[in-house]
């Protein structure tokens, strides 16, 4: 089906050479010949995925990204950790096979899941798929019901107490994302001194239900059926997941959630179909997640914040990364002008108070 996810050239400078990975993945699972066609996957600004194809099996390949990279990022080990110990009680994580430790193979650590066939939503809902506006609100409940289903999961039962320090959660973000975004900084980049000041000013205490924090769940990181497209089977990207506050699980979420009646410059961040007819808005979101997990939420504009705050640093840091000509990737350059709205985003927010 030609909604589904598509590999596609690799990047230059980014090739993986067939005949160095072909013994390991044969040395490790079972029942494979041939050597596989190597494609990548286009999205992503982190880590680089690829697709693997053997003729009996697809597979998909993650690796960290090549040049400097920020201490404790790009964790393959703890990403495949996760895949495996949390799939009995989120059966939405990919099939995880292999982690590698050995960078003789590629160069760095990798792990190896299954290819998960589905479509993922990008910044378009495909007019192919047919949803009509009460279709596509269903859609954007169940992507909402699988958040506090993972929310909701017990961690500890999955031998994953030790992912996190749930205490002191929401301190230490706003900390840790504050130095990191000091040391990530560069000439041309945003201060975001009177956001900073107000979320400190603002710190709530930590939930007092700590929960498994995804860190990036948004629509195009959840893969849908092809052949029922408003059943999601599948949820991806777990490399930042850790224990936590889960609403500021939501704060981050958020952040990525561009509405109908956001301005044009808001629209060009966009990078899923949350604008179109039927899904919900932000505050609708929030309501609906209030409702679905019982946790009253009263300040979301807090957690919002902060998810706008964490967003820019993160996009910073990959800025950086550019600025410094430790990536070529020319997608990085327009990262900075995202951060400057960011920003004013965050302003406007603290300004009304509200959503």
């Amino acid at each position: 089906m030609a909604l589904t996810d598509q590999s596609t050239r690799i990047r230059t400078g980014e090739e993986l050479d067939a005949s160095l990975i072909d013994p390991y993945l044969k040395a490790h699972i079972p029942g494979l010949s041939g050597l596989p066609q190597i494609s990548q996957f286009p999205g992503g600004a982190s880590n680089l995925t690829y697709l693997l194809e053997y003729p009996e099996q697809e597979f998909v390949l993650r690796r960290p990204p090549f040049g400097h990279k920020a201490k404790s990022a790009h964790d393959m080990g703890r990403e495949f950790r996760i895949l495996n110990q949390l799939r009995d009680g989120f059966p939405y994580c990919p099939k995880a096979y292999v982690h590698c430790t050995d960078e003789s193979v590629i160069g760095a650590e990798f792990y190896v899941m299954e290819r998960v066939n589905g479509i993922i939503l990008r910044s378009e809902l495909p007019p192919e798929l047919g949803l009509d506006s009460a279709k596509t609100e269903a859609l954007c409940k169940s992507f909402i019901d699988k958040f506090v289903e993972l929310h909701r999961v017990d961690y500890k039962a999955f031998g994953l107490g030790d992912l996190g320090k749930p205490e002191g959660y929401v301190a230490r973000q706003i900390k840790g994302w504050s130095d990191r975004y000091e040391k990530a900084l560069t000439p041309d980049a945003p201060k975001w001194e009177a956001v900073k000041a107000w979320l400190n000013d603002k710190m709530p205490a930590d939930h007092p239900t700590s929960s498994i924090v995804h860190n990036d769940y948004r629509f195009d990181n959840v893969i849908l059926d092809p052949n029922n497209p408003m059943q999601i089977i599948g949820v991806l990207d777990w490399e930042l997941t850790t224990l936590g506050d889960p609403l500021m699980d939501l704060g981050n979420t958020l952040a990525y959630w561009i509405e109908a009646t956001d301005p044009a410059p808001v629209q060009l961040m966009r990078r899923q179909p949350s604008h179109a007819p039927g899904m919900l808005t932000r505050r609708e979101f929030v309501d609906y997640y209030a409702q679905r997990s019982g946790i009253q939420i009263d300040n979301f504009d807090f957690y919002y914040t902060y998810g706008l705050f964490r967003l820019a640093g993160i996009v910073q840091q990959i800025y950086y990364r550019f600025f410094h000509g430790q990536t070529q990737d020319k997608r990085f350059a327009q990262f900075i002008h995202m951060n400057k709205l960011l920003e004013q985003m965050s302003l406007q927010v603290i300004q009304k108070s509200t959503l």
